[in-house]
Formats: C-alpha cells, sequence, structure tokens
C-alpha cells in the first residue's frame, strides 16, 4: 500500500539535500587542510626525495671510497719498514 504523502517526500527530498551539502563541504574542507599543510610544508625547508636520493647515493660512494683507501694506508704501513730508511742509516 503506497500513500502520496507530500510530508515524506518533502523530508527526503530534504534528506538528499543534507547529504549533498556535506558531501561538499566535505571536499571544501579537504582542499583547505591539503592546502595549508603544503604550505606549512614550504615553509620548514624541507628536502625533497630526489634531493634525499642524490645526498644519500653521495654518501655510499663516500664511504666506499674511504674503505679503499683505508686499505691501500694499511697496505702502506705493512710494507713499510722502519729499519730501512735513509735516516736510520746514519
Amino acid at each position: 500500500m503506497q500513500t502520496d504523502n507530500k510530508f515524506f517526500d518533502d523530508l527526503a527530498k530534504l534528506g538528499q539535500s543534507a547529504v549533498g551539502t556535506l558531501h561538499g563541504v566535505k571536499g571544501e574542507v579537504e582542499a583547505m587542510i591539503r592546502a595549508r599543510l603544503e604550505h606549512m610544508l614550504k615553509d620548514m625547508d624541507m628536502v625533497s626525495r630526489e634531493e634525499f636520493d642524490v645526498v644519500r647515493d653521495m654518501v655510499k660512494a663516500a664511504r666506499a671510497e674511504n674503505a679503499a683507501l683505508e686499505k691501500k694506508i694499511a697496505a702502506l704501513e705493512k710494507s713499510f719498514k722502519p729499519g730501512k730508511t735513509k735516516s736510520s742509516k746514519k
């Protein structure tokens, strides 16, 4: 049994309008929050991911070079014999 009750029809339309309005407000609030956070992050002077990756790669290369130099120094120290220098013959 279906009745044509204008009150319930109007109430349903009002509910649909309210839901639509709330959905629009939600989108606007999210956009404002996103814009504010982006502004705050830009002011914090943080590095980008690309800059971080470049510096990380530079550090890896420097560590590898330091390890190679340490090995060379150790080999030179091992081959150096204090008794065979020119100053010790005098």
